[in-house]
């Protein structure tokens, strides 16, 4: 099986298995069933993962979940570019696609080979996409190629997120704190979230 396929079968696993009663069920969020073609197509386009429903509103969703060894970053991810893309048009990642209005973000108690044996997160989060985006639009959020690992706050009103590139050269991506997030503008920038927040790192 490919990398993808593998990946792919990972996501579909955890989201129905795992985020669902975990993390959707909890804010009454039910998932909308979309034709595979359509489904697919908002995934490509605009990096939609799901479409969820709450009473009459929409919420577009992209999800990302991460197995065990991720426990102690504090971040979801952001692909950035692929400028090693022979095709132009795809040398941009989703940052520069994604339409979805909230990230879903979830740390396993478990390996991606033991997935089928897990039922909880160690950590996980639904971030207001929308408003980060709006941040990063005003300029209170930068991206920075500036080599360093982590994000940090500048001046106590800005943050500054750093590209980092994957080992094999293939893509880049950026990293965003998820304390910063609601330390700088407040805990509206989060929906619900379990693990990644405390008294200690938001001083």
């Amino acid at each position: 099986m490919s990398s993808y396929k593998k990946d792919r079968a990972f996501t579909d696993y955890v989201h129905k298995y795992i985020a669902l009663p975990n993390i959707y069920e909890h804010i009454d969020w039910q998932e909308v069933v979309l034709k595979k073609s359509y489904s697919e197509f908002i995934d490509m386009t605009v990096g939609i993962d799901y479409i969820f429903r709450n009473g009459d509103a929409i919420k577009s969703v992209q999800e990302r979940f991460r197995e065990e060894k991720y426990k102690a970053f504090n971040d979801f991810t952001i692909r950035y570019r692929r400028d090693e893309n022979k095709h132009d048009d795809r040398k941009e990642s989703e940052y520069f696609k994604m339409k979805a209005h909230y990230f879903t973000y979830g740390i396993l108690n478990c390996s991606k080979k033991e997935v089928n044996k897990s039922s909880e997160f160690l950590k996980y989060a639904v971030i207001d996409l929308k408003k980060v985006y709006e941040k990063i639009d005003s300029g209170a959020i930068f991206i920075s190629d500036n080599g360093k690992n982590k994000c940090r706050i500048i001046n106590d009103s800005r943050l500054e997120c750093p590209v980092k590139y994957n080992s094999d050269g293939s893509s880049s991506f950026f990293p965003i704190d998820i304390s910063f997030l609601v330390k700088l503008w407040g805990s509206d920038m989060v929906v619900i979230q379990h693990g990644f927040l405390s008294e200690i790192n938001l001083k």
